[in-house]
């Protein structure tokens, strides 16, 4: 699959060669138009199905990118949109003609609206609000039209405003009850409540100012890119370095995440075991004023500076020094030496635990991402770790294995084909079709097994993309069972991501980003694709998102369903009778309070998802706000679900347990969670199922 891509990217890179615009040099001015012909191109012609820029396309990036720039509708008048509107269906002409009039003017105006806005909340807060009028605001966001007049503006300002300050209104209220002491008049309160309301909405705008145009820019190119499938994405320069850290695991730097706050850059947090935190000087809450690179005398004032420009200076390879200015809590300011190093994301990381029950032990192996280091897969990756904790759950007497891929989003193709042939022998694991090829198998070719026992891989709505790869496989093997909700995410599509940079002969405009773009679906080896319809559990458990709209399904240009012929492959001979044990399962979960009261819950949480009119009279909003605290109490019980199962730490992880108390800390809180996760002891109590099968072969009872 890979070698394809590489075709694809050489003719791609060919092409571009001999386009009369490579040879032309382009002016600073210029980069936006040279970033829509980039991808424009590449879509058109990279693209595993592409969409026809025809006017059609234009009315979807018209309404596409208004709604991005101003989803609430409190910006923009009705004689704004009229004026927009003759672009509508000639945005494809902009495309060809690489003309930004369309952009230009959305954004243009919206900076202008921006700041009358700002002068409408604060106006509107600079005076009472009546929470003993009788009205509502309605959250239908999505059936809202712009308004006509200043007045009708105002009046959505005001009522949006109002129910924040009514939130705020009536928390005072609550608190005060507590301190009797503290409560002042009800006037005094409404003042107070509007007072954090502005605050809040200065803040919003302050990180709003933040943004540039070429932010502004990179979301106009989005909604371009988003409109060939849900999973083609622009990466500005400084989103593309996230994005590598993010599947890597790893990046270079101090270990400190930062944020902006009321103008300032702040240290949100110490990543543990990173080098600030290991140095222990930064501090959480200090503010960044300057940053001095260990080669220069004078330091460059950061204060002002938007947040990711801050963080450029900051950041850097490893072996090399930063000094901070900073301005510590009480006051003090100092210059610090923070050492940069390599910092792992230890929440990107594979862990695992074992846990024992009626005599048998298990293993839980957490995955949260299918990370890779496309630059060296030798580094470390989920395959290797994953292989690693199987064999030191091995060693540990393991006698039944369950995966968690909850929430796990994919990441990396090869990843997962090597993480599927750790369980079987050999044999295709995906198969993969690119526009106008033939389909290829990718296939496990190792014999080896690592573990050739039980397995349960545990699933939920948010899995996706190499996470149903990976359960598909092993359902389609009949070599696991899988357990979790109704369907997986239903993500059938492989992307890759092409260096801009690379397109261009001789580039004057600096980081011109990347595009991850989709070039093949890929399917199950019985041929069917999880597209769409994702990968359905062998046992289906409920959960809060049961009735919500969500997954690929949901989004409007996703690609359709299909299915190919299926590969050759044989099933698992082992036989753990997963019909019968899913039939225990479904007995034992049926009856089980905690089960029944997640599907009730996710039914009521449904309902008022749907009540979309919210009261601004505060004795109708806290009667409502009692009324769904009363219903609500129903489901408190969840909170106290107790599986009594105790979780243990590896033998290898107690090595760096001794050394490591941030570490620590996170194994301790991560078992306490698995106590309450009734999900896992289902798991656990299928697993016992399967160890009862093979020992007896047959139940006389079930698990409680």
């Amino acid at each position: 699959m890979k070698r394809k891509f590489n075709i694809l990217l050489l003719s791609l890179l060919f092409a571009f060669a001999s386009c009369s615009f490579t040879s032309k040099t382009f002016e600073d001015s210029d980069k936006d138009r040279l970033l829509i012909q980039l991808i424009t191109y590449l879509l058109e012609q990279g693209h595993f199905e592409p969409r026809q820029i025809n006017d059609a396309l234009s009315e979807r990036i018209f309404t596409n990118f208004l709604d991005v720039l101003d989803p609430y509708k409190r910006y923009y008048y009705n004689s704004d949109f009229k004026e927009f509107e003759r672009y509508k269906t000639s945005i494809d002409d902009e495309l060809r003609d690489l003309s930004l009039d369309f952009f230009n003017l959305a954004y243009n105006r919206l900076l202008m609206r921006m700041q009358e806005s700002k002068a409408i909340y604060t106006e509107i807060l600079s005076k009472p609000f009546d929470f003993s009028k009788s009205e509502e605001f309605d959250a239908d966001y999505d059936n809202l039209v712009y308004v006509r007049t200043k007045a009708q503006l105002k009046d959505r300002w005001r009522k949006q405003l109002k129910l924040s300050t009514l939130y705020n209104y009536h928390d005072q209220l609550e608190e005060g009850k507590n301190k009797p002491d503290d409560l002042t008049t009800e006037a005094g309160v409404e003042s107070k409540a509007r007072e954090m309301t502005l605050n809040t909405m200065n803040e919003n705008f302050d990180n709003l100012s933040e943004l540039n145009r070429d932010d502004f820019f990179a979301f106009y190119l989005n909604v371009i890119a988003t409109e060939f499938d849900p999973h083609t994405y622009y990466f500005a320069p400084s989103r593309k370095d996230q994005f590598d850290a993010e599947m890597k695991g790893t990046y270079e730097g101090i270990g400190a995440r930062l944020y902006k706050r009321s103008g300032n850059i702040v240290i949100s947090e110490l990543i543990p075991g990173g080098a600030a935190w290991r140095q222990d000087l930064l501090k959480v809450g200090d503010i960044i004023l300057k940053v001095r690179q260990e080669d220069e005398t004078e330091p460059v004032v950061v204060s002002d500076m938007r947040l990711n420009d801050a963080i450029k200076f900051i950041k850097g390879p490893k072996d090399t020094t930063v000094y901070l200015t900073v301005k510590r809590l009480d006051g003090t300011i100092e210059e610090l030496g923070i050492p940069r190093d390599k910092i792992e994301l230890e929440e990107t990381y594979a862990k695992s635990t074992t846990v024992t029950k009626k005599g048998y032990k298990y293993g839980l192996i957490n995955l949260p991402k299918f990370y890779i280091d496309f630059d060296n897969y030798n580094n470390r990756n989920a395959a290797s770790d994953v292989k690693n904790h199987i064999i030191s759950l091995k060693e540990e007497g393991m006698d039944g294995l369950v995966i968690d891929l909850r929430n796990n989003g994919g990441g990396s193709l090869k990843t997962v084909v090597d993480i599927a042939g750790l369980f079987i022998k050999e044999g295709p694991v995906v198969q993969v079709r690119s526009t106008g090829q033939n389909k290829e198998v990718l296939k496990d070719r190792d014999k080896s097994i690592v573990w050739d026992g039980p397995l349960v891989i545990l699933v939920n709505e948010f899995s996706a993309s190499a996470s149903e790869i990976l359960a598909a496989a092993m359902q389609d093997y009949n070599r696991a069972i899988v357990i979790g909700s109704r369907q997986t995410y239903g993500k059938g599509t492989v992307q890759n991501v092409i260096d801009l940079n690379r397109m261009i002969k001789s580039n004057t405009h600096g980081d011109m980003g990347a595009l991850k773009f989709t070039t093949q679906k890929y399917y199950r080896i019985n041929g069917g694709s999880t597209q769409l319809k994702g990968v359905n559990s062998d046992i289906e458990l409920p959960s809060r998102y049961s009735y919500m709209e969500m997954g690929e399904r949901e989004q409007s240009s996703s690609l359709d369903w299909d299915e190919i012929e299926p590969a050759n492959y044989v099933e698992w001979s082992k036989n753990y009778n997963y019909d019968l044990v899913s039939e225990l399962s479904r007995k034992r979960t049926a009856s089980n309070h905690f089960i029944n009261l997640i599907d009730a819950n996710a039914k009521w949480i449904k309902n008022l998802d749907e009540d979309k009119s919210l009261p601004l009279n505060y004795e109708v909003y806290k009667k409502q706000l009692s009324e769904r605290e009363k219903a609500a109490k129903v489901f408190d019980t969840l909170n106290t679900y107790n599986s009594n199962l105790s979780f243990n730490n590896l033998v290898v992880d107690m090595q760096i347990i001794q050394k490591d108390s941030v570490y620590a800390a996170k194994m301790n809180r991560w078992h306490s969670d698995l106590t309450k996760d009734v999900y896992i002891n289902e798991a656990i109590n299928v697993l016992l199922d399967i160890s009862q099968l093979a020992k007896s072969k047959k139940v006389t009872g079930v698990n409680n």
